[in-house]
């Protein structure tokens, strides 16, 4: 598959209130009840009941096709998280490529059979008010062919008020796993806060200092990803134009997976190669868990993105997460 959340295999991984199709792409197989979109006058996105309920569009007024690569269900923009021990099951259809693996609900779904594009989580609730998105998803397990995880995933997406170009995501994942199941206890998993997947023409990477400045970020293609340290919880990347797309995640740790995959540079997306970044959190993720956090998805060009960032900073710099239950 071409998604790879090397988070095991690299060995390295106060809440708030509850905070787009582009005439440039043609969406033949995506319906319009489908794709919910919100927009503004410099940013669209959107989220598919076909993929998870992830976010499967993302444009700017700068750059109106679409940022987001959708080639499996491992890409996207989505909910990604970890808990127990790792598991071989191949011998009951797991993916031998992904054995042996922990309990990972997939906000978009599974590994999918051998030689498939994988399998699509279930949305159960798929709705637009005003300004806002709104799913709910039973998650599939990605190292398994077509397995739902016990789980449910909710996502709120808004516009961020009195700042264009800006859109803030809530997530939430309930488990409900079975106590005493073959993973076992809650241990401090790596967890993805979110899992991030551009297409693969944005390919210049930078992470945010603050006051304008950025810093260099260099990897060749993965896996394994590369790892950064943001000092702002921000990382961001651009294409040739310089219009860039960057994620501010205010909850996440010290530690970014980042980087390419595959070669060329192309803007097509739904092709293999694309560019990724997933902010890193340390969470424990026991059976009954629910687990909150917020992020925002920032576009523009590196003048435009730096001056939201710093707005965004100055607001949410104390950002954290919630767990709930054990």
């Amino acid at each position: 598959m071409n998604f790879i959340p090397t988070l095991f295999r690299t060995k390295r991984i106060g809440w708030q209130a509850i905070c787009l199709l582009s005439c440039c792409f043609s969406f033949s197989l995506v319906s319009a009840e489908d794709l919910l979109t919100i927009n503004n006058d410099s940013v669209k996105v959107g989220i598919d009941r076909e993929k998870g309920g992830a976010i499967t569009w993302l444009s700017s007024d700068g750059y109106p096709r679409n940022i987001v690569n959708i080639a499996d269900p491992g890409r996207l923009i989505q909910q990604s998280y970890y808990a127990g021990r790792r598991l071989d099951r191949t011998s009951e259809g797991q993916s031998k490529a992904w054995s042996p693996w922990t309990w990972n609900p997939i906000q978009g779904g599974g590994v999918g059979s051998a030689g498939g594009k994988g399998t699509w989580s279930r949305v159960t609730v798929f709705e637009k008010n005003a300004n806002a998105l709104y799913s709910e998803t039973i998650p599939k397990l990605w190292d398994m062919a077509d397995e739902e995880a016990d789980a449910m995933m909710r996502q709120w997406t808004t516009l961020e008020e009195n700042l264009s170009g800006v859109v803030c995501v809530r997530c939430e994942i309930q488990s409900m796993r079975r106590e005493g199941d073959r993973w076992g206890a809650a241990r401090n998993s790596p967890q993805e806060v979110p899992a991030c997947y551009f297409t693969r023409n944005f390919d210049s990477v930078r992470s945010y200092l603050g006051a304008g400045k950025w810093r260099n970020e260099h990897q060749p293609p993965g896996p394994p990803w590369g790892r950064a340290n943001p000092p702002l919880k921000a990382m961001a990347m651009f294409e040739s134009s310089g219009q860039g797309v960057a994620v501010y995640s205010p909850t996440s740790g010290e530690i970014w997976n980042y980087g390419p995959h595959g070669g060329g540079l192309s803007d097509a997306p739904t092709d293999g190669p694309c560019m990724h970044v997933a902010p890193i959190d340390r969470v424990l993720l026991g059976y009954k868990s629910t687990f909150r956090y917020r992020y925002w998805l920032i576009v523009g060009d590196e003048t435009e993105i730096s001056t939201r960032l710093d707005a965004l900073n100055a607001k949410y710099a104390a950002e954290r997460s919630q767990l709930i239950g054990p």
